[in-house]
């Protein structure tokens, strides 16, 4: 059984590799011996700058704006969410009213429930990002239209248009799209657990609140710490760039309340034609993410629980 394992686990693993390598490896790389360079991203003529980049990027005051920004969404975003997602499952799954035969169970009509939250999930994030658009206009916007329906005409903010309420805004977008998500997966895991254990607990007298942070917490922490890392990863990538880009003023404003590394980036790049700092920017964003990563994954390390 031992003779020639190595060659077959060798010979499965060199396309994969190959493929991680070219298409993931060799583009960091890339950027990272561009953020070198005056590169405008338009010629192919370019000239090594040193680290002229970096001490230009640590001197930027709209760096460090958007720095700000992208670490709040990184350090909101996944708290809120998961949070969110971890009390609609438990309610969808254990939190219903004891039925005739089962001690513990959902509410009523949990299915129904889990469709209408993965619903934004199937919408892409561009035309929730153009809803939520209309429904902040501040002038014929769902939200101030339902206020100057019952009478709190005085009482209509500029939403958007607010540098203190924008990216607030934005976040609320990103939490109503990705929570289903979550609801859905958190779901499956409770799903797998005993409800043997919910019983014996709720027959010793042990409360909801008591179950839910003293066995399904625990038995869900694995779950629980990858959705993290990836929530945070969604909130300084693709979901939170498409969200500011389409939502905000500028895109980024006002007055840059709202801009974060993605989309410095993008307009660095492709607005001023400076690739070669943009590229330096990604290395920053490179950084925070991997940091951000590593801290969840650090200090949410803890035995493995099994059942």
């Amino acid at each position: 059984m031992q003779h020639g394992k190595y060659r077959f686990i060798v010979g499965f693993l060199v396309v994969p590799l190959v493929l991680y390598a070219v298409f993931v490896i060799w583009p960091f790389i890339q950027a990272i011996y561009y953020s070198f360079t005056d590169w405008t991203g338009l010629s192919p003529d370019f000239k090594m700058v040193g680290f002229g980049n970096y001490t230009r990027m640590l001197k930027d005051d709209i760096f460090w704006k958007s720095l700000q920004h992208s670490v709040i969404l990184v350090l909101v975003l996944p708290l809120v969410t998961l949070g969110l997602a971890l009390f609609f499952a438990f309610m969808l799954n254990v939190g219903g009213r004891r039925r005739k035969n089962a001690a513990v169970s959902g509410v009523r009509g949990s299915g129904f429930y889990k469709i209408a939250y993965f619903f934004p999930q199937v919408l892409s994030i561009v035309i929730v990002a153009l809803l939520f658009q209309f429904a902040f206009n501040p002038r014929s916007g769902m939200l101030n239209s339902a206020l100057k329906g019952i009478g709190l005409d005085s009482v209509q903010p500029e939403w958007l248009g607010d540098p203190n309420l924008a990216l607030i805004c934005v976040m609320v977008v990103l939490v109503w799209s990705t929570v289903g998500f979550f609801v859905v997966l958190f779901s499956a895991g409770m799903a797998s657990i005993p409800r043997d254990f919910y019983e014996a607990a709720l027959l010793d007298g042990a409360s909801r609140i008591t179950t839910f942070f003293r066995i399904t917490v625990p038995l869900l922490w694995d779950t629980i710490q990858s959705g993290w890392v990836y929530m945070g990863i969604l909130a300084l990538g693709v979901e939170a760039f498409t969200a500011v880009q389409v939502m905000t003023v500028g895109p980024g404003g006002p007055d840059y309340s709202t801009s974060i590394l993605p989309l410095y980036v993008y307009q660095t790049a492709f607005r001023d034609g400076q690739a070669g700092y943009a590229t330096t920017i990604g290395v920053g964003l490179l950084i925070v993410t991997m940091a951000f990563a590593a801290v969840v994954m650090r200090l949410g390390r803890r035995e493995r629980l099994e059942f």
